[in-house]
């Protein structure tokens, strides 16, 4: 029988920081934070009615995977997912476990740390109609879904509401000056390719991904919120890849690509989905996790 799926859960007993499309942020103490990822979906900056059942649980193990994985490049904000050495408050609510996270505090940055290795999605439509992503100026006559010749780094704005909007690095430069610009360019590149590379060996093709970074309480940048999720990625079966069309995924292009066919005017509210449009997008993010980290969740 598939789990019920979880739009929401209230902790009576710690502060509720932030609400956000996916997540729910509580405050645990002056270092700690609680990260809850329910099972709510968004497509097109709206919430949908409909949740995916056990996506906060991939979103929640798969992050853990990587932070503990690429911890040698940057240290993360990631403490424990055990549900035994959470808060007493945690403790009590079971539907916290496997989709909760004690995290340390930082002020993060206001930037989405966006690394492209593939033409998809955003950057193809900016490179149809400049020839460039973000600033860089791309060879011509390149196709939807191509391999580029490296990987570039596209930062965009963090939109608490609406759309995140592609800037350039000057952009960044200017926001939290050069030292730091180049230190998220620089990491968030060795973040990417040393993922591909590892996802690419399970049989994942990462064409994208973004990255958060923060400051924590000692002044170090780290590594915040997700970590290479079907959320916060692109990921495509190695198996079926085939440049100049869009592609086969294990993300919520799936989800996207179903609204698609709809004449939704992408405004909320959002249609529901299907129960098998959903089951199967479930399926997708499970199938995802075990490839990367050859365990069932």
């Amino acid at each position: 029988m598939t789990a019920a799926a979880v739009s929401q859960v209230s902790v009576a007993d710690l502060n509720l920081v932030k609400r956000g499309k996916v997540r729910d942020v509580y405050e645990v103490d002056d270092q700690h934070l609680l990260i809850v990822a329910t099972d709510r979906i968004s497509a097109f900056d709206c919430i949908l009615p409909t949740a995916i059942a056990r996506k906060g649980e991939v979103l929640t193990s798969l992050s853990k995977f990587w932070f503990e994985k690429l911890a040698h490049i940057v240290p993360n904000h990631f403490v424990t997912i055990d549900q035994e050495q959470m808060p007493a408050a945690v403790r009590q609510v079971p539907e916290l476990k496997g989709r909760s996270m004690l995290v340390r505090r930082a002020d993060v940055f206001p930037v989405e740390c966006v690394v492209r290795g593939y033409l998809v999605g955003s950057g193809w439509k900016d490179y149809l109609r400049t020839g460039e992503v973000c600033g860089h100026k791309l060879p011509e006559n390149l196709v939807e879904s191509a391999e580029l010749q490296e990987p570039i780094f596209t930062p965009s704005t963090k939109a608490d509401v609406g759309h995140d909007e592609n800037i350039s690095e000057d952009v960044v430069r200017e926001q939290l000056g050069p030292d730091t610009a180049n230190y998220l360019r620089d990491v968030s590149l060795k973040l990417y390719k040393e993922a591909r590379s590892y996802a690419r060996s399970r049989g994942i093709i990462i064409a994208d991904t973004k990255f958060e970074f923060g400051r924590d309480q000692n002044g170090q940048i780290i590594l915040v919120d997700e970590a290479l999720t079907p959320d916060s990625s692109r990921f495509w079966p190695a198996e079926s890849y085939s440049p100049g069309k869009g592609q086969a995924s294990f993300d919520k292009q799936f989800v996207r690509d179903y609204l698609e066919t709809l004449s939704w005017d992408k405004q909320p509210p959002a249609p529901p989905l299907p129960a098998e449009v959903a089951a199967a997008t479930t399926a997708r993010y499970l199938e995802a996790y075990r490839l990367l980290t050859g365990q069932e969740l």
